[in-house]
């Protein structure tokens, strides 16, 4: 049986429900009648068959099956001689309203059910004494367990919209970190080489390919780094075409160094004890981090110089972007960029500029992305001027090992 829409008018578990119920209410009036030396009669026992089957449609139309379990309530009561009652046939019909419908209906429903289950009870049409007050009572809890399940239903909605509502704040929160560790970085490079590549373009040519040459790479490295972000936004909705591009790591310090350097800052990268391969996460954490100095330092100290210093330790490992915070020479003019802010003279690194609390995302997302590593963050400014940070994170004796030989393959 099917409605217009399409939807079943009922289900499997509706049907059980309901032979359960006439069942139920058939086995209790007939145990109670032989009690009372009045055997349950066969228009009775069919009205109460049929009042329980009513049952199977109580989800669709709950008012009318309560209405029709009612009625055949009173057909049981005027076929002969019953003990006064509250089915389970009413029970399940008079709850289905109070968990479906408005208050002001189910509270003309539990009105309406107080008195009308003892009607034609001793042949009275209108009841009274302990049967009304039984069925008041039982009206009651049936009502107030169904407005309880209301209240935890809703209550477990709230619940999992606030969790969705989390999981979906924090995965925003690492998608603009990854954005910012991306289109920072490499945006800022692609600023600098063309500006660069625009200063030599006249009288030196060969500066000015090197230049672009950078440009190009860097700008296919962010598209690249993008593409990946966007492919896990998708994940689920096409089925990707090839393996991704692994994420980078400690082994590419050297690139990002390198272009720092062709973007017209002095840098050094100096690696410390015994190199082995780091767990891929870890070795990401590595590389934003210096990613993300060594943007900082382009973006807020000039051409200034810039030290990387990455140490293998047993059982840690730690990375330093120290930059020296000179800036542009005094010779060198001003213009935009020039001027770190108010106060601040051309040429001059001073601590107001980079103090330990600044905002931004860059420094959150690092120290987000270390905690998550069970590391520590430092940064902050340097008394002889410039700007430190440092990392330090936890890495087991060759927790690595087997990562890094199936990343080499």
């Amino acid at each position: 049986m099917s409605t217009s829409t399409g939807k079943p008018a009922w289900t499997r578990n509706d049907a059980l429900v309901a032979v359960g119920a006439a069942a139920g209410d058939l086995l209790g009036f007939s145990v109670t009648s032989q009690f009372d030396g009045n055997p349950l009669g066969i228009p009775a026992a069919f009205a109460l068959v049929l009042s329980g089957l009513t049952l199977i449609l109580r989800h669709r139309h709950p008012v009318l099956v309560l209405t029709a379990v009612l009625a055949l309530g009173v057909v049981v009561n005027t076929a002969g001689p019953v003990s006064p009652h509250f089915g389970l046939g009413l029970v399940i019909a008079l709850y289905t309203v109070a968990r479906s419908r408005r208050p002001a209906v189910v509270a003309v429903a539990g009105l309406v059910a107080v008195p009308v289950p003892s009607m034609g009870q001793g042949g009275m049409l209108l009841p009274g004494g302990w049967g009304v007050l039984a069925n008041a009572v039982a009206a009651a809890i049936v009502i107030g367990a169904a407005l309880v399940m209301n209240h935890r239903q809703r209550e477990a909605e709230a619940h999992r919209a606030l969790h969705a509502e989390r999981a979906l704040a924090e995965e925003r929160r690492r998608i603009a970190r990854e954005l910012h560790d991306i289109v920072a970085h490499h945006i800022t490079t692609m600023q600098l080489m063309a500006g660069g590549a625009r200063a030599n373009l006249a009288h030196d040519p060969e500066v000015a390919r090197e230049a672009l040459i950078t440009l190009e790479g860097s700008g296919r490295m962010a598209l690249s780094e993008m593409r990946q972000l966007l492919d896990v936004l998708r994940a689920g909705e096409e089925p990707e075409a090839g393996l991704p591009a692994p994420q980078p790591g400690a082994d590419d310090l050297a690139r990002i160094v390198t272009e720092a350097r062709l973007a017209g800052m002095d840098t050094e990268l100096t690696v410390d004890g015994t190199v082995r391969p780091l767990p891929p996460t870890v070795g990401l954490t590595v590389f934003r981090v210096v990613q993300e100095g060594l943007t900082n330092a382009r973006k807020h100290a000039g051409n200034s110089r810039a030290r990387v210093r990455l140490t293998y330790r047993p059982d840690e490992v730690t990375v330093e972007v120290r930059d020296d915070g000179r800036g542009r020479g005094e010779g060198e003019g001003s213009g935009p960029g020039t001027s770190r802010g108010p106060g601040t003279a051309v040429g001059r690194r001073t601590a107001p500029s980079r103090a330990p609390g600044r905002g931004g995302y860059g420094l959150i997302g690092m120290r987000e992305r270390v905690a998550l590593q069970g590391g520590t963050l430092e940064a902050a400014p340097l008394d002889e001027g410039g700007f430190r940070v440092a990392a330090r994170l936890p890495v087991a004796p060759g927790a690595g090992a087997a990562e890094g030989e199936e990343r080499h393959r």
